[in-house]
């Protein structure tokens, strides 16, 4: 059966109260916590989503972990890489080289990663065929000299399909003239495009017998690509293997974009802090509407107490009582902002159809849809937040309801 001190607390969470303005404090602390949780769910699901997806573009053209050799140069790589991937989790590998380049077309002029691929072997481990807009990466062949373009290098260059375009590497022939750069003309014969500038528009592939040509290094490589079961883990899969090959120098794709997950990290927790405030604003409006509850119910208090109720109880009642309003609270937030975020993108088109207007301008930002990702995790540690925020602000006006002197709150009753 439910104890006084419940009954009493949830019906002080109900009853109308003699003083309007407080009910009115307490349904908007309420709707303050509710709000509070609804913003930290879905912008929180946002940043997840953007991260969800820049990530994935990322390794659509980075390999998820790398295996080279002492000054970039891979030798005897068929065998390496066949004992590479017979490493558990290793899905596949791929030879690659490596390197810089100047290209020049129609009086542009651009630099450039070259990188030269098998595009059967690379097609296994990264996914950059999926996003060729013109050609196809098996257009590479050995001895053609043929060249696949990101979609903005393309552009800056001016050149299509079919086109001629002239590369000069770092590596010059030396003539009675002195020291000059060494020249190859390529012909065009793809066209990809990720959405991430820094790859549309300076990554270039060409096939490994043209780059290892082209760069002087016979039949070496600069490395071995591997793709794996698991591209969160590479980090763990790259110091296990380095560890079993001591002659490898071994990287992963979360070492070479270093700084891009850790901004996006670093402003993932500042979100959460200021957001976090909102709900301890709420908070705050809570303590204040307790406060002027305790007030208002002075005699209420005093006649409890001289009915036996002890200082515990009616601390217990009006703990009960503001609880109440932060569990309310929080479920409609969490409830409202699990939603939202679900279906932040048809919210976002519904506006953008509204004002004829573009919130994600393709020109501007890398996606043109506003992606979501709702984590369990994310959600819960909120919740709890909410919930132990809501707790902390009932504990200074309960503990002032409970010294209440029954003598002084009746002497003008």
């Amino acid at each position: 059966m439910m104890s006084f001190e419940w009954l009493i607390g949830l019906r002080y969470t109900r009853a109308k109260r003699r003083n309007g303005f407080i009910s009115f404090i307490s349904a908007a602390s309420m709707a303050g916590i509710a709000l509070g949780v609804i913003a930290l769910i879905t912008v929180l699901s946002v940043m997840n989503g953007f991260q969800r997806e820049i990530r994935g573009r990322i390794l659509e053209v980075a390999s998820h972990v790398q295996a080279s050799g002492d000054g970039g140069r891979l030798s005897q790589w068929p065998q390496v890489a066949e004992r590479l991937g017979k490493e558990p989790g290793v899905l596949a590998t791929a030879p690659y080289v490596q390197a810089q380049g100047l290209v020049w077309a129609n009086g542009n002029t651009q630099g450039a990663m070259v990188r030269g691929v098998l595009p059967a072997d690379e097609n296994r481990v990264a996914g950059i065929g999926k996003h060729m807009v013109a050609g196809k990466l098996e257009a590479l062949q050995p001895g053609e000299f043929s060249i696949v373009l990101g979609q903005e290098l393309a552009r800056a260059l001016n050149v299509g399909l079919g086109e001629k375009l002239t590369m000069a590497i770092p590596q010059g022939n030396i003539t009675p003239a002195g020291m000059m750069p060494r020249l190859r003309s390529f012909t065009v014969v793809g066209i990809f495009r990720i959405d991430m500038y820094q790859y549309d528009a300076g990554l270039a592939f060409v096939h490994l017998a043209d780059a290892q040509r082209l760069y002087r290094l016979g039949d070496a490589v600069s490395g071995v690509r591997l793709k794996i079961d698991d591209p969160l883990a590479a980090p763990e899969m790259a110091a296990r293997i380095q560890q079993r090959n001591p002659g490898l120098w071994m990287s992963d794709w979360t070492m070479e974009n270093a700084n891009y997950f850790r901004a996006v990290q670093v402003e993932k927790r500042m979100m959460f802090l200021i957001l976090t405030l909102i709900v301890a604003i709420a908070a705050f409006n809570l303590v204040s509407s307790l406060v002027m509850t305790v007030t208002d119910k002075q005699a209420d208090i005093a006649i409890l107490r001289t009915l036996g109720a002890s200082p515990a109880s009616i601390l217990k009642i009006f703990v009960i009582q503001g609880a109440s309003i932060g569990i309310v609270g929080t479920v409609v937030g969490v409830v409202g902002g699990v939603l939202l975020a679900m279906n932040v993108g048809n919210v976002i088109g519904f506006f953008e159809n509204l004002v004829g207007a573009k919130v994600l301008s393709p020109q501007v930002y890398l996606i043109s849809e506003l992606p979501s990702e709702v984590l369990p995790g994310d959600v819960g540690l909120i919740a709890t937040i909410s919930l132990l925020l809501s707790f902390a602000a009932t504990l200074y006006p309960s503990w002032r309801a409970s010294r209440i002197n029954p003598a002084e709150a009746l002497r003008y009753e």
